[in-house]
């Protein structure tokens, strides 16, 4: 097999990083570690609903649904977990909390483990990888990602094309022809629990899911936005997993929320390794990934300091100097 198609763990086998007694041990499932993040992070919920709920009526109403909201937009790192069937062991149980994250965030879960599938098999090749955030080309172009108006026309958008049966190229590329129906079901039968939600909301004119729940998602994901910028954005286009990817050092936190998604390359690298693994995985391989010390404020400090460095070149070019 050519050195360029290299799987990323077949390349961390080939240059003797890991064993492969190693990598089945990391490999290893088990449901006890999930339970117990989970019952950590229901308790976090409540207690974040609970602030909200003491401060409705006050303009402390707001900070609170924004700390809540950053809870709910992490649900997108447990989704992503499940789609690789490395939560629990128990597989039943990938797909129904998947789901349930899914339906929290309006990310449908059979379609995103399809494009998820190709993100990993194509990571940062243009035209390739269905999630590739192009870096932005200036400041407001910047901003505009991370205010996630852009993310949220796209996501409802998807959702209108699903629910009218139709896939666009792209997605008939990654989705399997015989799952194009399962895909726009899972459209339709979201679209219509939302739409009998927000029925049941103006009927009995009950507004918690305004408070506790949409109102906090739209104010949270700006912060989803800035942390998925730090993965691949700013990294070369190319098919090296030692180059295309960033792991990053964070607080225990938000490690936490983030499902040790901030080892991220290490992921990449090994993607059937459960998230509770990847910080033994990160041990093995933290001398050749690359690795962003400063987190992900720093991460977004390499990001502007290359779109500046772009302008500043274009400028360059565009208004050569004429000195001596």
């Amino acid at each position: 097999m050519p050195a360029e198609v290299l799987t990323p763990v077949t390349q961390a086998l080939n240059d003797g990083t890991l064993t492969r007694p190693e990598l089945k041990g990391l490999m290893k499932r088990s449901n006890g570690p999930a339970f117990r993040h989970l019952a950590i992070w229901i308790t976090v919920l409540l207690a974040t609903g609970f602030l909200i709920k003491m401060t409705l009526g006050t303009l402390w109403v707001w900070p609170a649904m924004f700390l809540h909201g950053i809870i709910l937009v992490h649900h997108f790192s447990l989704q992503h977990e499940c789609c690789h069937y490395t939560v629990f062991k128990t597989r039943w149980l990938n797909d129904f909390v998947g789901n349930l994250c899914g339906l929290i965030i309006m990310l449908p879960n059979r379609h995103f483990r399809y494009e998820h599938c190709d993100h990993h098999t194509y990571t940062q090749l243009h035209g390739d990888d269905p999630e590739l955030i192009e870096p932005p080309k200036d400041l407001a172009g910047y901003f505009w990602y991370l205010s996630s108006i852009p993310y949220w026309k796209n996501k409802f958008s998807e959702l209108f094309h699903h629910v009218l049966g139709k896939l666009s190229e792209e997605e008939q590329r990654f989705i399997p022809k015989e799952e194009y129906k399962t895909v726009i079901w899972e459209a339709r039968l979201m679209s219509a629990f939302y739409m009998t939600l927000i029925v049941v909301c103006v009927v009995f004119s009950w507004w918690a899911p305004v408070w506790y729940w949409w109102l906090p998602v739209l104010m949270g994901e700006p912060v989803m936005r800035f942390i998925r910028m730090t993965e691949h954005v700013g990294k070369p286009c190319v098919r090296d997993m030692k180059e295309n990817t960033r792991t990053n050092y964070v607080t225990r936190p938000m490690q936490f929320l983030c499902w040790n998604m901030n080892y991220h390359a290490e992921h990449h690298y090994a993607s059937s390794v459960p998230f509770y693994a990847l910080p033994s995985l990160h041990e093995k391989l933290k001398n050749i990934v690359q690795v962003e010390e400063r987190g992900y404020l720093g991460a977004h400090i390499d990001i502007l300091s290359q779109l500046t460095g772009r302008k500043n070149r274009s400028d360059a070019l565009e208004n050569p100097s004429n000195g001596t």
